[in-house]
């Protein structure tokens, strides 16, 4: 996947503007001769994008490729996720390998139109997107080469490449005060570095760039309502929306509420631990509530096979394989199971916290006559006979234990 890039040959960049993909730019030059193409994805990161385009093109890049991908980075992949309950080690909903996919998918799309035989990202030999932008290229178009240059220079680490990018008079939001390595979209924001790297060390205040503060959070809570149409997201309070206005809206009742916070250490694919904050407003909105609708359309047994099946989802977008057999057969199972997922959601927003207080569906299976202690048309007599069977094993476990017959049963 590496070499064969020869004097002159177009590269196509990841570029985001941030400290890493900025000093790539000249380093690809300088080291391989060749024109570099940087590809700016938009995905609801809030960034001046004018500025990035010309930032790229300050630092050497020929050309500058930017595409606002956020409905479809919603729509096709965020959303879906969400609707499965895919989240990693029970904690972190993805909001950085979830875009992943549909980055390396552009980033192919657009190394075919300006005839790239290679493509560039900014990813670290320690982390997780190497892989992630690999595996999307290895599915899509494995013939194209892949220039990583975390694993090839002499830099080894943000300080250096800080200087790097002062010796070539590139202007970068990382300080040595501040050497946070961040990522944000329409669904979330991370950070990485820097004091975070101490897990006994508590997260600064100055980390959080999104979320308020829940202990000032206003102290009345909120209540919010969300549509949902057959798994997916369409309205607030009652106000039909497309994603991307849905998202902003959620995500600024959220931030506004602090919630979504997460600090957390995880497993990468790469076989060390690291450790994270996130901050995913509108996201912990939506699983809380999808949550709330799946306990009201969806049997025992279908709903614990789900959240079995979430859990394979998750390690798949973790660890890259959007692009797999297997991701899209799960995929067929959730759009089984959204079918009936439609329905109203009324959450409670309250410093920090999210809870479902009201939920209703055309779909649902609750039973209020069923469930009643007043009445109805249950007969408690029939609990009897099911208790004797259910929990005849144990009865006839407790016999052998004891020695006795199990005809004494």
């Amino acid at each position: 996947m590496t070499g064969g890039v020869n004097a002159g040959d177009t590269v196509v960049l990841a570029y985001s503007g941030g400290l890493d993909t900025s000093i790539i730019i000249p380093w690809l030059k300088e080291t391989y001769d060749v024109r570099v193409v940087a590809f700016c994805a938009d995905l609801g990161q809030g960034e001046d994008l004018a500025a990035v385009r010309q930032k790229a093109m300050n630092s050497g890049a020929a050309e500058v490729v930017i595409r606002d991908l956020r409905q479809e980075f919603l729509r096709d992949f965020a959303f879906p996720m969400m609707a499965a309950g895919a989240v990693y080690e029970g904690v972190y909903l993805l909001g950085t390998s979830i875009a992943r996919p549909l980055i390396a998918q552009h980033l192919v799309a657009v190394a075919r139109e300006k005839g790239a035989r290679a493509i560039s990202h900014g990813a670290t030999g320690k982390g997780n997107d190497q892989v992630r932008f690999e595996l999307g290229v290895m599915a899509l178009a494995p013939d194209l080469k892949v220039i990583a240059p975390w694993r090839e220079w002499t830099i080894t680490g943000r300080l250096e490449a800080m200087e790097y990018a002062a010796q070539h008079h590139i202007a970068v939001a990382a300080t040595k005060a501040s050497p946070y390595s961040r990522d944000q979209n329409l669904w979330h924001v991370s950070h990485e570095g820097g004091v975070l790297e101490d897990p006994s060390a508590p997260t600064p205040e100055d980390v959080y760039t999104w979320t308020t503060d829940p202990v000032k959070a206003p102290d009345a809570p909120e209540r919010i309502q969300l549509a949902f149409d057959q798994g997916m997201p369409v309205a607030v309070n009652g106000q039909a929306m497309d994603p991307v206005t849905l998202m902003e809206t959620v995500n600024a009742r959220g931030a506004a509420h602090g919630v979504g916070r997460v600090t957390m250490v995880e497993n990468r694919l790469v076989g060390m631990k690291s450790r994270g904050v996130y901050e995913t407003p509108g996201g912990t909105i939506l699983y809380a509530a999808r949550a709330a609708l799946d306990s009201l359309v969806l049997d025992r047994e279908t709903l614990a096979f789900k959240e079995a099946a979430a859990l394979r989802l998750a390690r798949l977008i973790y660890d890259g394989w959007w692009f797999s057999a297997l991701r899209e057969a799960l995929m067929a199972f959730f759009a089984e199971t959204n079918r009936t997922a439609t329905g109203e959601v009324t959450l409670v927003l309250y410093k920090g916290s999210v809870y479902a207080d009201q939920v209703t569906s055309p779909y649902s299976l609750y039973s209020q006559d069923l469930a009643t202690f007043d009445g109805g048309q249950y007969d408690h007599k029939d609990a009897q006979g099911f208790i004797r069977l259910f929990g005849l094993p144990l009865a006839v476990r407790h016999s052998l234990v004891a020695g006795e017959s199990a005809n004494h049963v």
